[in-house]
Protein backbone atom coordinates (compact mmCIF):
# COMPACT_ATOMS: atom_id res chain seq x y z
CA UNK A 1 0.00 0.00 0.00
CA UNK A 2 1.26 2.95 -1.19
CA UNK A 3 1.01 6.15 2.04
CA UNK A 4 -0.98 9.00 0.42
CA UNK A 5 -0.97 10.87 3.71
CA UNK A 6 -3.70 11.13 6.70
CA UNK A 7 -7.21 12.76 6.56
CA UNK A 8 -9.87 13.76 9.65
CA UNK A 9 -10.82 10.44 9.18
CA UNK A 10 -8.55 8.97 10.93
CA UNK A 11 -7.79 11.75 13.65
CA UNK A 12 -11.86 11.16 14.21
CA UNK A 13 -11.04 7.74 15.19
CA UNK A 14 -10.13 8.51 18.82
CA UNK A 15 -14.29 10.06 19.04
CA UNK A 16 -15.38 6.43 18.79
CA UNK A 17 -16.70 5.42 22.00
CA UNK A 18 -15.40 1.99 23.88
CA UNK A 19 -12.54 0.08 23.74
CA UNK A 20 -13.64 -2.17 21.22
CA UNK A 21 -15.21 0.18 18.24
CA UNK A 22 -12.19 2.29 18.53
CA UNK A 23 -9.73 -0.51 18.19
CA UNK A 24 -11.37 -1.39 15.05
CA UNK A 25 -11.12 1.88 14.42
CA UNK A 26 -7.28 2.17 14.76
CA UNK A 27 -6.69 -1.13 12.85
CA UNK A 28 -8.78 -0.61 9.99
CA UNK A 29 -7.89 2.97 9.49
CA UNK A 30 -5.09 4.34 10.77
CA UNK A 31 -2.75 0.90 11.35
CA UNK A 32 -2.57 0.32 7.49
CA UNK A 33 -1.52 3.42 6.66
CA UNK A 34 1.35 3.42 9.82
CA UNK A 35 2.72 -0.25 7.85
CA UNK A 36 2.65 2.06 4.60
CA UNK A 37 4.76 4.30 6.08
CA UNK A 38 7.01 1.75 7.69
CA UNK A 39 7.30 0.42 4.47
CA UNK A 40 9.58 3.62 3.15
CA UNK A 41 10.52 4.63 6.78
CA UNK A 42 12.15 1.83 8.32
CA UNK A 43 15.37 1.17 5.20
CA UNK A 44 15.70 4.86 5.72
CA UNK A 45 16.21 4.83 9.54
CA UNK A 46 18.62 1.49 8.76
CA UNK A 47 20.64 3.38 6.71
CA UNK A 48 20.84 6.95 8.80
CA UNK A 49 21.68 5.08 12.28
CA UNK A 50 23.20 2.18 11.00
CA UNK A 51 21.93 -0.08 12.72
CA UNK A 52 18.99 -2.97 11.25
CA UNK A 53 15.46 -1.42 12.29
CA UNK A 54 12.49 -3.11 12.75
CA UNK A 55 8.81 -2.21 12.41
CA UNK A 56 6.54 -2.42 15.84
CA UNK A 57 2.69 -1.27 15.43
CA UNK A 58 1.05 -0.72 18.85
CA UNK A 59 -0.83 -3.19 20.02
CA UNK A 60 -2.60 -1.83 23.03
CA UNK A 61 -2.53 -5.35 24.07
CA UNK A 62 -2.58 -4.36 27.85
CA UNK A 63 -5.97 -2.34 27.75
CA UNK A 64 -9.37 -3.78 28.97
CA UNK A 65 -11.31 -1.18 29.35
CA UNK A 66 -10.35 2.69 28.17
CA UNK A 67 -9.87 2.99 25.14
CA UNK A 68 -6.44 4.87 23.79
CA UNK A 69 -6.19 8.60 23.49
CA UNK A 70 -3.12 8.04 20.68
CA UNK A 71 -1.53 5.23 18.46
CA UNK A 72 1.87 5.03 16.83
CA UNK A 73 4.48 3.08 14.88
CA UNK A 74 7.54 2.67 16.69
CA UNK A 75 10.86 1.92 15.04
CA UNK A 76 13.91 -0.29 17.02
CA UNK A 77 16.76 -2.33 16.89
CA UNK A 78 15.22 -5.40 18.78
CA UNK A 79 12.64 -6.95 16.56
CA UNK A 80 11.10 -8.58 19.59
CA UNK A 81 10.08 -5.02 21.49
CA UNK A 82 11.04 -1.15 21.62
CA UNK A 83 9.72 0.03 24.78
CA UNK A 84 13.68 -0.71 26.04
CA UNK A 85 15.50 0.62 23.71
CA UNK A 86 16.20 4.39 22.49
CA UNK A 87 13.70 4.51 19.46
CA UNK A 88 11.60 6.47 16.99
CA UNK A 89 8.02 6.96 16.77
CA UNK A 90 5.33 8.07 14.44
CA UNK A 91 1.10 8.83 15.86
CA UNK A 92 -1.55 10.17 16.31
CA UNK A 93 -3.49 12.06 18.99
CA UNK A 94 -6.79 13.32 18.20
CA UNK A 95 -5.38 16.73 17.61
CA UNK A 96 -1.88 16.06 15.96
CA UNK A 97 0.17 13.98 14.26
CA UNK A 98 4.18 13.52 16.86
CA UNK A 99 7.09 12.44 14.84
CA UNK A 100 9.45 11.55 18.17
CA UNK A 101 12.67 10.24 19.18
CA UNK A 102 12.05 8.35 22.67
CA UNK A 103 13.93 7.39 25.41
CA UNK A 104 10.60 6.27 27.81
CA UNK A 105 10.42 4.80 31.38
CA UNK A 106 11.06 0.74 30.60
CA UNK A 107 14.77 2.16 29.04
CA UNK A 108 17.69 1.04 31.50
CA UNK A 109 20.23 3.79 29.94
CA UNK A 110 17.76 6.57 31.18
CA UNK A 111 20.45 7.79 33.96
CA UNK A 112 23.60 6.99 31.74
CA UNK A 113 21.86 8.93 29.10
CA UNK A 114 21.17 11.71 30.52
CA UNK A 115 24.60 12.10 32.00
CA UNK A 116 25.67 12.82 28.48
CA UNK A 117 23.11 15.08 27.73
CA UNK A 118 23.66 17.31 31.03
CA UNK A 119 27.37 17.32 29.80
CA UNK A 120 26.65 20.28 26.91
CA UNK A 121 23.07 21.28 27.55
CA UNK A 122 24.54 24.41 25.56
CA UNK A 123 24.99 22.27 22.46
CA UNK A 124 21.32 20.88 22.41
CA UNK A 125 20.13 23.97 23.35
CA UNK A 126 21.77 25.23 19.70
CA UNK A 127 21.13 21.95 17.54
CA UNK A 128 17.44 21.47 18.15
CA UNK A 129 15.48 24.04 15.77
CA UNK A 130 13.12 26.23 17.30
CA UNK A 131 10.39 24.48 16.00
CA UNK A 132 10.87 21.36 17.28
CA UNK A 133 9.02 20.30 20.95
CA UNK A 134 10.09 17.78 23.81
CA UNK A 135 7.72 15.72 25.85
CA UNK A 136 8.19 14.23 29.51
CA UNK A 137 5.21 12.14 29.03
CA UNK A 138 4.36 9.72 26.45
CA UNK A 139 1.32 9.15 27.13
CA UNK A 140 0.09 13.25 27.05
CA UNK A 141 -0.65 15.30 24.27
CA UNK A 142 1.39 17.97 26.03
CA UNK A 143 4.63 19.28 24.79
CA UNK A 144 6.95 22.43 25.20
CA UNK A 145 8.36 24.41 22.75
CA UNK A 146 11.66 23.98 22.10
CA UNK A 147 12.22 27.78 21.30
CA UNK A 148 10.46 28.34 24.81
CA UNK A 149 12.54 26.66 26.82
CA UNK A 150 15.63 27.98 28.63
CA UNK A 151 19.32 26.04 29.13
CA UNK A 152 17.73 25.70 32.62
CA UNK A 153 14.77 24.34 31.77
CA UNK A 154 16.05 21.95 29.52
CA UNK A 155 19.00 21.82 32.49
CA UNK A 156 16.21 20.92 34.20
CA UNK A 157 14.40 17.89 32.11
CA UNK A 158 17.63 15.99 31.78
CA UNK A 159 18.25 16.05 35.65
CA UNK A 160 14.38 14.78 35.91
CA UNK A 161 15.37 11.96 33.21
CA UNK A 162 18.67 10.92 35.48
CA UNK A 163 16.79 10.76 39.10
CA UNK A 164 13.37 9.88 38.47
CA UNK A 165 11.91 6.63 37.95
CA UNK A 166 9.51 7.16 35.65
CA UNK A 167 10.43 9.98 33.67
CA UNK A 168 10.74 9.79 30.07
CA UNK A 169 12.22 12.45 27.53
CA UNK A 170 11.13 12.59 23.93
CA UNK A 171 12.18 15.22 21.27
CA UNK A 172 10.92 15.64 17.86
CA UNK A 173 7.51 17.54 16.16
CA UNK A 174 4.00 17.89 16.89
CA UNK A 175 1.86 18.58 13.76
CA UNK A 176 -1.35 19.45 13.62
CA UNK A 177 -3.92 17.66 12.57
CA UNK A 178 -5.65 20.14 9.81
CA UNK A 179 -1.69 21.46 8.93
CA UNK A 180 -2.27 20.62 4.74
CA UNK A 181 1.46 18.17 5.11
CA UNK A 182 -0.60 15.37 6.59
CA UNK A 183 -2.82 15.23 3.49
CA UNK A 184 0.29 14.87 1.31
CA UNK A 185 1.82 11.41 2.12
CA UNK A 186 5.02 11.71 -0.21
CA UNK A 187 5.61 15.16 2.03
CA UNK A 188 4.78 14.15 4.65
CA UNK A 189 7.19 10.97 4.62
CA UNK A 190 10.08 13.25 3.75
CA UNK A 191 9.20 15.68 6.94
CA UNK A 192 9.66 12.54 8.76
CA UNK A 193 12.60 11.71 7.49
CA UNK A 194 14.25 15.17 7.79
CA UNK A 195 13.09 14.96 11.80
CA UNK A 196 14.89 11.86 12.07
CA UNK A 197 17.94 13.18 10.96
CA UNK A 198 17.35 16.19 13.34
CA UNK A 199 17.44 14.31 16.12
CA UNK A 200 19.86 11.51 15.39
CA UNK A 201 22.84 13.33 17.39
CA UNK A 202 20.14 12.40 20.83
CA UNK A 203 20.05 8.54 19.47
CA UNK A 204 23.99 8.83 18.67
CA UNK A 205 24.19 9.63 22.33
CA UNK A 206 21.46 7.29 23.41
CA UNK A 207 23.46 3.89 21.69
CA UNK A 208 26.26 4.31 23.25
CA UNK A 209 25.28 5.09 27.04
CA UNK A 210 25.31 2.19 28.71
CA UNK A 211 22.97 -0.32 30.44
CA UNK A 212 21.95 -0.23 33.72
CA UNK A 213 18.85 -1.11 36.33
CA UNK A 214 16.08 1.52 36.02
CA UNK A 215 16.15 3.31 39.38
Amino acid sequence: MKFHGFTDEDFDVFNIAGLDARMEGIISTIRPKFEAIASEIEPTLSALTGDEMFTHVAQHARRTVNPPNDTWVAFATNKRGYKMLPHFQVGLFESHLFVWFAVIYECPIKRSFAEQLLKNVNKWKKEIPNDYVWSIDHMKPDVKKHNELSKSDLESMFTRLKDVKKAELLCGLRIERDDPLLKDGALLIKKIEEAYKTVLPLYTVAKKAPFESVK
